[in-house]
Parts: C-alpha cells; structure tokens; sequence
C-alpha cells in the first residue's frame, strides 16, 4: 500500500505544482509574457546569428504561444488531479484495476513533460536559441520540471501487482 500511497501523491503534488504555474501566468500575465516576448523574438540572442530568420515579432503571436503554453499547464494540472483522483479511488483495489487507474496521471505527466521538454528546451531551446541568452533562458528551470515529472511518470508506470 505504500508504493501505491506514494503515486497518487507524487502525482497530486505534480497536480499542484502544474496548477500554481498556470495560476501564476494567469494572474502575473506579464512577468512570463516578458519572457516568451524575447524568446520568440531572439533579440538577446548572440549578436549577428545565422538562425535570426526564425525570430517571431507579432505580438499576437507571442499572446498565442503564451496561451498555447498555459493552456497545456492547465491540461497537464487538470489530468494529474484527475489521475491523482482515480488513483485514491482505487487505491484498494487488484492491481489490474489500479494500473487501469494511471491513464489519466500518465496522460498528464506526457502532457506536462512535451510542455516543458519539447515547449522550453526543443522549440525556445534550440529553435529559438534560448540557450544564447543570459536573461531570458528557462532552460536550467524547465530541466528541473521535466525532469521531475519524468522521475514520476518511470515510477507510475510500474507494474501493481495483487
């Protein structure tokens, strides 16, 4: 029971912490707009580079791909907590039945590791060059997140057995 106790609160406290992110966006909406604002931009990135022509400086861009980002925070809070849910509910029952519980909790830690790894280190990362920036790079943060959320997805996904 302690391994199963361990997963849904590893996945309830992914749930809050995916949730708080969102609400911070929400409510601070500037202080990460700032952030994918030069992102996008590249406008700290090292002067003079080749990859400048993937720039973005719409500003309606920059409020679509801040809403896509806490649109999947939301999605990724949202599933977690409802996987989380599952989980306790089926916290005493065959681990046939428990395993079935995680799809939602493993939707939701996909969901949370492609907004962090595939959003802030593939796209800002390497297609923005976030990496050239010393202001503006989330890099070392969004490792910390995927990482996290990984570590949880690997010890979900192991086999309940009865």
């Amino acid at each position: 029971m302690a391994t199963r106790y361990a997963k849904i609160i590893l996945t309830l406290v992914l749930a809050t912490f995916a949730t708080l992110v969102a609400f911070n966006n929400i409510t601070d909406y500037g202080s990460n707009f700032a952030f994918v604002k030069h992102v996008l931009s590249m406008d700290t990135t090292f002067p003079g580079n080749a990859a400048m022509y993937r720039a973005i400086t719409a500003p309606w861009a920059w409020h679509a791909a801040y809403a896509l980002i806490i649109l999947g925070e939301l999605l990724t809070a949202l599933l977690l907590a409802r996987g989380a849910l599952s989980l306790w509910r089926a916290r005493h029952a065959s681990g046939t039945d428990f395993n079935h519980a995680k799809t939602c909790a493993i939707a939701g830690l996909t969901l949370g590791f492609v907004v962090w790894f595939f959003g802030f280190m593939v796209v800002g990362g390497e297609w923005f060059l976030m990496w050239q920036s010393h202001q503006w790079n989330g890099q070392e943060a969004a490792f910390k997140f995927y990482m996290a959320i990984l570590g949880v997805l690997i010890f979900l996904n192991q086999t309940e057995r009865d």
